[in-house]
């Protein structure tokens, strides 16, 4: 039997994946939910940076970004996604790749109206990675969405969702002498069992 004990024991992954979160929010100091988000372009170059996690799902991972970004775009055209979450606090990692799909439903509805209502509108008026004239134009947008959705704005259709299902996912804590712990599950298909293996530091 493999010797997955103490932080590492659990037949689920995400149980796992929300048990080092709920520590993490504990003791990290700020965002213990940013995960460094990779995704390639049409090219296969590739991209990467920080996104907030808002959701561990029983099945998959959740966050949230504008259709229309470049991140949008790649995560729609490649459907396929990685991300490594790391807390220097508890010195722990957790790496996930997969399939991506689009979450545009009740949850995404949901989140929205939970966010600050300058938050929302900033959504409406940020066009995210295209080029912007100054901060002084980006005001003057904030201010006329202001003026076009008021105080209760509808979620934008182009800003929404994204939720990750893992094929593999990986759990690492530092070690000793750089002897570092690590298990990966990795499964052929979503609807497929998972397959655990320690691997070397």
């Amino acid at each position: 039997m493999m010797d997955r004990t103490g932080i590492f024991a659990g037949d689920d992954p995400f149980d796992i994946a929300k048990t080092w979160m709920t520590e993490a929010e504990a003791s990290e100091i700020n965002d213990p939910n940013a995960i460094a988000l990779a995704t390639v372009d049409a090219s296969g170059m590739p991209n990467v940076r920080m996104v907030l996690l808002k959701d561990i799902e029983p099945t998959s991972f959740v966050f949230y970004t504008n259709y229309n970004s470049a991140k949008g775009q790649e995560l729609t055209a490649s459907g396929k996604a990685a991300f490594v979450i790391h807390w220097k606090s508890l010195r722990r990692q957790v790496r996930a790749r997969g399939l991506v799909s689009r979450e545009e439903g009740i949850l995404a509805d949901a989140y929205y109206a939970s966010r600050s209502l300058k938050s929302r509108l900033g959504a409406w008026a940020s066009q995210q990675t295209t080029p912007l004239a100054s901060r002084a134009a980006l005001m003057a947008e904030v201010a006329k969405v202001t003026l076009e959705h008021g105080a209760a704005p509808k979620r934008p259709p182009f800003w929404g969702g994204f939720r990750l299902i893992p094929l593999e996912m990986e759990f690492w804590a530092d070690g000793a002498f750089r002897l570092h712990d690590r298990f990966k599950w990795t499964r052929q298909a979503v609807d497929q069992p998972w397959q655990i293996a320690r691997l070397n530091p």
